[in-house]
């Protein structure tokens, strides 16, 4: 069993956390930078940093854990992360049909307004009853508002972790960020300016025609016969 918190002050965030909160996922292995398949999307929970598949032989001792990414956006499966932390009041999403956690808070355009739900920390639009929209916002909030993390905090088993669930991983990650991938808030709402922003979908690829791009209001037809092509050609005096 483990638990990888700091023995200090439980304000602060673990170091494992604080870490995994803050690493660049899917860059370049700089060990292995050779090798194909080099990104680094798996998280050391012993060692405190990222490593890519080709590092996993270095740590087949050590409980591992899995980031994914969507839209350049890293993302850990919400069955994995809730046996390291309390994942309540997090907005899960949907990516192929697994739920997953977004690790950081998103760029948006605009911020709530208005009696919308919103996340507590970066005022992104949420679906109810989600109080966050990402794991950093909930415990920037809980360190910030002086909670102890040590409530959110799991025991668990290092076995769940192990080296072993990485057998047959497509390490480029392309299950999360393939053009055909939608993904989408874990249960339904009606609120239109929340969708709009809590929603994230990408239209299958066989729904768009290359070089052929609707441009147009809907309702307006455009007839191909009334196009010009060029000046016109007149057939040879005889």
């Amino acid at each position: 069993m483990g638990t990888y918190s700091s023995s200090g002050d439980m304000n602060e965030k673990p170091a494992w956390l604080e870490r995994l909160m803050a690493e660049t996922f899917f860059g370049g292995c700089g060990v292995h930078e050779d090798r194909r398949k080099n990104e680094k999307n798996v998280f050391c929970l012993h060692c405190c940093l990222s490593i890519c598949p080709h590092c996993l032989s270095s740590h087949r001792s050590h409980p591992l854990l899995q980031v994914r990414r969507y839209v350049y956006h890293d993302v850990i499966r919400l069955d994995d992360l809730e046996k390291l932390i309390d994942c309540s009041n997090i907005q899960p999403y949907t990516i192929n049909s697994a739920k997953v956690i977004f690790l950081n808070q998103r760029p948006q355009s605009r911020t709530c307004k208005g009696p919308a739900n919103a996340c507590f920390t970066c005022d992104r639009i949420l679906q109810e009853p989600f109080h966050f929209c990402s794991l950093s916002c909930k415990v920037d909030y809980m360190v910030y508002g002086g909670q102890s993390l040590s409530s959110i905090l799991h025991r668990f088993d290092e076995s769940d972790f192990a080296i072993s669930q990485f057998e047959g991983l497509r390490v480029d990650g392309s299950e999360v960020t393939d053009e055909d991938t939608q993904i989408a808030p874990s249960s339904s709402y009606s609120n239109t300016e929340a969708t709009s922003n809590s929603v994230i979908s990408r239209e299958p690829n066989s729904s768009v025609k290359k070089g052929k791009t609707n441009r147009f209001l809907p309702g307006i037809v455009l007839s191909l016969g009334s196009r010009r092509k060029g000046a016109p050609h007149r057939a040879p005096l005889s």
